[in-house]
């Protein structure tokens, strides 16, 4: 069942502290690895689309397109992806019934599975998807959950939440590998291998 208005949430705010370098603009494809994650999340069934920047934020205003996307820039984006989100949750709109979350970092990612968490995966107050070597990326999180999101510090925070037991988890099988991210340089080749023809 679809639901009436979800926003969008790309963490883009990270330091790249593992890969030396801003990976949000190492090139991939025509544009960047982030500039090529948002092209798929512009083609999904949002109706706001958030972006938090930190680390790289110079860089990345001024090699990707972030028209028609609303930048929050996380105040503490040193300390993990839960400061992102924090930033994020405080724009989300009132109509929102909640944010699929993503990654800035994923340019593999599918609309086709962004759409069908949208379309399947809002009626629970966290949905995961399934792929076939693991739970990734994109999460569906209501505004039920919003509260205990708010009060997440460090980074994997969100994992504490869907691994604690305290809130119903479903999960959204994908007949696909999860989409590669990039923390090392080797994940850079990698993604860069899997996308020449």
């Amino acid at each position: 069942m679809t639901i009436g208005f979800v926003t969008g949430v790309v963490l883009a705010a990270g330091t790249s502290r593992r890969l030396g370098t801003a990976k949000q603009v190492l090139p991939y494809r025509n544009t960047t690895v982030l500039g090529a994650t948002l092209d798929v999340v512009r083609s999904c069934a949002f109706d706001q689309i958030i972006v938090t920047l930190g680390g790289a934020a110079a860089a990345v205003r001024q090699q990707v397109d972030l028209t028609g996307l609303e930048i929050v820039m996380a105040e503490d984006f040193d300390s993990g992806c839960s400061s992102s989100l924090r930033s994020a949750l405080s724009v989300v709109r009132p109509q929102a019934a909640g944010i699929v979350l993503m990654l800035g970092d994923q340019p593999g990612l599918s609309a086709a599975t962004v759409d069908r968490l949208i379309a399947e995966g809002t009626t629970a107050a966290i949905t995961v998807c399934r792929y076939h070597d693991g739970i990734g990326h994109p999460f569906w999180l209501s505004r039920s959950v919003f509260g205990e999101l708010s009060r997440l510090y460090g980074d994997k925070a969100v994992w504490k939440i869907i691994e604690s037991g305290r809130v119903t988890v479903s999960r959204l099988d994908v007949d696909a590998p999860m989409p590669l991210d990039v923390d090392t340089w080797d994940d850079y080749e990698r993604l860069r291998a899997a996308a020449s023809p």
